[in-house]
């Protein structure tokens, strides 16, 4: 897991500078100038570039990732900055999968525990920490659902569950114990076919005609 150290004095900007990244045309390098011409003058405002790239939205030489351009799709945002936030702030989620205000403290001490830090820095780890936790959708984030089953999927899944294999030519062996003591081994070879219900008929007929005289 991972736990970024990196953090913003002003925190109250945060919101408004992803507002700005996904409204606006991505660069082809983000850089110092960039903050300035979007009016992030101060020298407190120098630290969103190292948090940009700690969370993923820039690589180590500051063009935009990925993760950048998919932010820009307004429709999916939330659950980036979801996937942004579990990859920069792992160990966060391993004390609570959805944190809430209530979970400020513990988050905090984390921080301060983690990095050997001071309540002051810890403390502004924590809220921005929270800022992007704001523009975050946890819950559609962790709603990954597999794809549904086909109706292929769905005959090699009743196959399966009656011990049928997936060979294109299964084999079943039956041992018939009859009253004479006499031990009869029948091989069945199945014809090739994706219908279940061929096998059904098959085992149908056997089972009346073999195991119940």
């Amino acid at each position: 897991m991972a736990l970024t150290n990196t953090y913003t004095v002003a925190v109250g900007r945060i919101p408004e500078l992803f507002s700005k990244i996904r409204d606006g045309q991505a660069p082809d390098q983000f850089t110092q100038q960039l903050l300035k011409d979007w009016g992030y003058t101060s020298s407190n405002d120098r630290a969103f570039l190292p948090f940009l790239k700690a969370l993923g939205f820039l690589s180590p030489d500051g063009k935009p990732t990925p993760l950048y351009h998919d932010y820009r799709d307004h429709s999916r945002s939330k659950t980036v900055m979801a996937q942004a936030l579990r990859h920069a702030y792992g160990d966060i989620f391993l004390i609570k999968e959805h944190p809430t205000d209530a979970d400020k403290e513990a988050v905090q001490g984390k921080f301060k525990s983690y990095h050997n830090t001071s309540d002051n820095v810890a403390s502004l780890m924590t809220k921005t920490f929270y800022a992007l936790l704001s523009l975050s959708d946890l819950n559609a984030e962790s709603k990954k659902q597999s794809p549904p089953k086909g109706k292929d999927q769905e005959k090699e899944l009743d196959k399966s569950e009656a011990g049928i294999t997936s060979d294109k030519t299964p084999s079943k062996e039956l041992a018939l114990i009859h009253g004479t003591g006499l031990h009869y081994n029948i091989q069945i070879h199945l014809p090739a076919t994706k219908d279940v219900e061929v096998y059904n008929a098959i085992f149908k007929s056997l089972k009346e005609h073999l195991v119940e005289n």
